[in-house]
């Protein structure tokens, strides 16, 4: 969530505001006016310190981006193990979502309805970046645990994203009231094992 307080810039009381606009009006467009009515500017101050509603968008999108890809650096970093590591991107994504209502709905794209193509261009681009690195995780699961998947590298992390993607539409879909990490756990314990490829037995050799 972007923090404000006595030190925070004026940029960063627009996004917040901007933030907390889109999850208290799910569904609704955003306009410059109630914004600037919101924070307390008028809409001249407002276009002082971004020129568009789309130079908005795109600050909320770059604190996205700059959230998860520093937590991604150190969840590998930390994380050893392939399972591990595809397990905690995964929650990292929906934890971000619930704990940032407004941000998903710029995720799954329902508050850039009428706005410009480059917007959800870059959504898109920030999902594809989330499934290289869970492609590249995987692929080097062989060579670091000696595991072996039963569907390609890049079908799993698909199917990650898949999921991803599902739960946090849900979530904006139910108005905030499906949480995206609500069966996380126990589906994950479900999902990993299936994954696997199963040594064969000795009667099948």
């Amino acid at each position: 969530m972007i923090k404000t307080g006595i030190k925070t810039s004026r940029r960063q009381q627009i996004l917040a505001a901007l933030a907390k606009m889109l999850e208290e009006s799910p569904g609704e467009r955003i306009t410059t006016a109630a914004l600037a009515k919101t924070v307390g500017f008028s809409e001249a101050a407002l276009y002082r310190h971004f020129p568009s509603k789309t130079k908005m968008f795109e600050g909320l999108i770059e604190f996205i981006e700059e959230t998860i890809f520093s937590r991604i650096t150190i969840i590998l970093a930390e994380e050893k193990t392939t399972l591990k590591r595809c397990e905690q991107i995964v929650h990292l994504l929906l934890t971000f979502a619930e704990r940032n209502p407004g941000m998903s709905r710029l995720l799954v794209g329902d508050a850039l309805t009428g706005e410009t193509e480059r917007l959800r261009q870059r959504i898109a681009q920030f999902f594809d970046r989330v499934e290289a690195q869970l492609k590249q995780v995987l692929r080097e699961a062989a060579l670091r645990d000696g595991l072996h998947f039963v569907i390609s590298d890049a079908a799993m992390a698909h199917l990650l994203m898949a999921y991803i993607d599902g739960c946090i539409t849900q979530f904006v879909r139910s108005e905030f009231q499906r949480f995206p990490t609500l069966y996380w756990l126990v589906q994950w314990q479900v999902m990993a094992p299936s994954f696997l490829q199963q040594p064969l037995a000795v009667s099948e050799i």
